[in-house]
């Protein structure tokens, strides 16, 4: 790959003076968009090239407005696009400020800046290798492997525990939750809405369309309940114990709440935070950026009670409603007294139809109701399940959607009485 340079003022940033080198310049950025996460065809990069041979360019900003028209398709994407072309049409130090990237050591006394988004996503296209020329002669000897007792690569991933995964298998782990069926459960409401498959007569649409004839033919009308998707609230804890969970299962929260309507997302630690509006934005790496900052006490301590009283004082009437459903995602692991948690708990699962622990915890296969906050929680939910793996994220999916999955009552876990 190479750079453009520096150039001098008096002349075009990229004249036919380089080398020749403007178009393979061009088809070395297609691919990194394309490694990068964005859709483009085999013939971007001539498209790209007539495009710049078309206008003339005379700037850097004409340059970069002659690429976006051809490689962006979604406005989504507009982020990455401008974090790939300043790494990559940039100054000719781009060598040494790679090698300086990449490097552990970091140089001291240097202001830490927070990375825009999509840097991360540029960052790891620009790092990876190119696949080597193939060759016939140098191939090497087919060798057969005996597979049937292997596990694949995707079934260790689903596994995995979250906290245990490097930068590339979380990355992998994203992309296989958006790639997930995501629940489209619907519940039957008050209110019709007209049919042709029911049997249920409309007599006011009836009247209403044989007035069109002067009441001389009267053509029956039907009508049928109107099923919508119930409300989903989720409560997610970001302490430092659930940071890691939180930020992968927020990628699912990002592809439900495109795919399905009225989802309203709530981040505790210390105090409450509502992050619906930040999780409605499209790229998903943007929207738990904005989570991020809009959260002040991220990876700190953790009051689960005072922030659900906090909720059931300000929030509850106003998103639980029409047979909602509340994740609530925490180890229960409280600081302070249970009886506040208790009661707020209790409160709480009065107001909603469903209430769904999750719980990274589960992932011991020794674990027990010891902690007092756990203890305090369990009578008050109605399923409790793990989520510390993409296994236990597919299985949550399908559980919303209504379909049999693992048990997941709560009362195997306070002992015999509590379940009597």
């Amino acid at each position: 790959m190479r750079s453009s340079g520096t150039q001098d003022s008096s002349r075009p940033p990229f004249s036919e003076n380089d080398g020749g080198k403007l178009a393979e310049n061009v088809v070395h950025f297609s691919r990194l968009l394309r490694r990068a996460g964005l859709k483009g065809g085999a013939g971007s990069s001539a498209d790209a090239i007539a495009a710049i041979e078309a206008i003339g360019i005379g700037s850097r900003e004409e340059f970069h407005a002659a690429l976006s028209s051809v490689f962006l398709t979604r406005h989504e994407d507009q982020p990455v696009f401008d974090e790939a072309f300043d790494l990559f049409w940039r100054s000719s130090d781009l060598v040494n400020k790679m090698i300086a990237l990449m490097s552990p050591k970091v140089a001291e006394g240097g202001e830490k800046t927070r990375p825009k988004s999509g840097h991360t996503r540029v960052e790891d296209a620009l790092a990876k290798p190119a696949p080597p020329p193939s060759s016939e002669s140098n191939s090497p000897p087919d060798i057969d492997v005996d597979a049937r007792l292997t596990t694949s690569a995707r079934e260790v991933l689903k596994r995995m525990d979250f906290a245990q995964m490097s930068v590339e298998e979380l990355a992998l782990a994203r992309r296989e939750i958006a790639r997930l069926a995501m629940p489209l459960d619907e519940r039957r409401t008050r209110r019709f809405r007209s049919s042709t498959s029911s049997f249920r007569l409309d007599p006011r649409a009836t009247l209403r369309h044989s007035m069109r004839s002067g009441g001389d033919l009267i053509l029956p009308r039907f009508r049928e309940r109107r099923k919508v998707a119930p409300p989903l609230v989720v409560l997610a804890d970001i302490s430092g114990s659930m940071s890691q969970y939180t930020r992968v299962f927020l990628h699912f929260l990002h592809a439900l709440t495109e795919r399905r309507s009225r989802v309203q997302t709530f981040l505790f630690g210390t105090r409450l935070t509502n992050v619906t509006r930040q999780m409605r934005r499209r790229d998903p790496d943007d929207a738990i950026t904005a989570c991020s900052d809009a959260v002040a006490d991220w990876s700190g301590g953790t009051r689960i009670g005072s922030t659900l009283a906090e909720f059931n004082r300000l929030w509850s009437r106003r998103v639980l409603g029409q047979g909602a459903m509340v994740l609530l995602i925490t180890d229960g692991l409280e600081r302070e007294g249970t009886d506040e948690l208790e009661r707020e708990m209790d409160r709480l699962r009065r107001s909603c139809r469903r209430l769904i622990w999750l719980n990274p915890l589960l992932r011991f296969d020794g674990f027990e109701a010891r902690a007092r906050g756990v203890r305090a929680m369990l009578p008050h939910v109605d399923e409790l399940r793990p989520i510390h793996n993409l296994q236990s994220v597919a299985d949550l999916a399908r559980a919303l959607n209504g379909e049999a999955t693992a048990p997941a009552d709560p009362r195997r876990f306070l002992g015999e009485r509590s379940a009597a």
